[in-house]
């Protein structure tokens, strides 16, 4: 039996815990793989050009757009993020399942390239818990602190959209719960393709 790769998108507000998530779903789910987005931010402290993101300019970004490089792309914070279609092609070939860590608008743009991707939105168990986040990182100014909880309201609104909802408020749980997602996804009776042994010799309908 073998299974067909497919896309999982997951998104969160900044500070909700899903690229920890994501990291701890990769180590348990050998089939799975990160994709790397493309980005104009400035590279962090620690952060591997090719293994975090691909650091570009913000030049070669849009040069990128307009090849239609990207299967999806958007900017966030005044930065430019962006999944490249070639990543997204050879994962599903491979039959891998492609871990997507982007932003609400990034999600949309690939729902309507993928239609049958799997969507999951990572909720921070209240605003007060994900501004103690924010501010226990380090690495954000009182503006974009201010910033990023402003937008919070509007990613909120667009869990509509998504095909599953995971509570962050116990690190360990949600990442259970994000690997039992996977797990049933993938034996979806369309991702799967098989010989049964023994099919041929079967008399009338099955």
């Amino acid at each position: 039996m073998t299974h067909r790769g497919f896309i999982v998108v997951i998104s969160a507000p900044s500070g909700g815990g899903k690229t920890t998530i994501c990291r701890a779903v990769l180590k348990r789910q050998k089939q799975a793989t990160l994709s790397v987005s493309v980005t104009t931010r400035p590279q962090r402290a620690g952060e591997r050009d090719g293994i975090d993101y691909l650091f570009v300019s913000e030049e070669v970004f849009r040069k990128r757009i307009e090849e239609g490089a990207f299967a999806e792309w958007a900017e966030v914070h005044g930065h430019l993020y962006g999944t490249l279609s070639n990543t997204v092609r050879a994962a599903m070939d491979e039959g891998r399942i492609l871990i997507l860590d982007i932003d609400v608008e990034g999600a949309q743009q690939i729902r309507a390239v993928f239609p049958d991707s799997v969507s999951i939105f990572i909720v921070p168990p209240s605003l007060r818990v994900l501004e103690e986040r924010l501010r226990a990182r380090g690495r954000d100014t009182q503006e974009d602190i201010e910033n990023r909880l402003l937008r919070v309201a509007r990613e909120m609104k667009e869990i509509v959209r998504y095909d599953y909802v995971v509570v962050n408020d116990d690190l360990e749980r949600a990442v259970d719960q994000v690997e039992a997602i996977f797990t049933a996804e993938g034996c979806r009776r369309e991702r799967l393709e098989w010989e049964w042994e023994g099919a041929d010799q079967i008399r009338g309908p099955l």
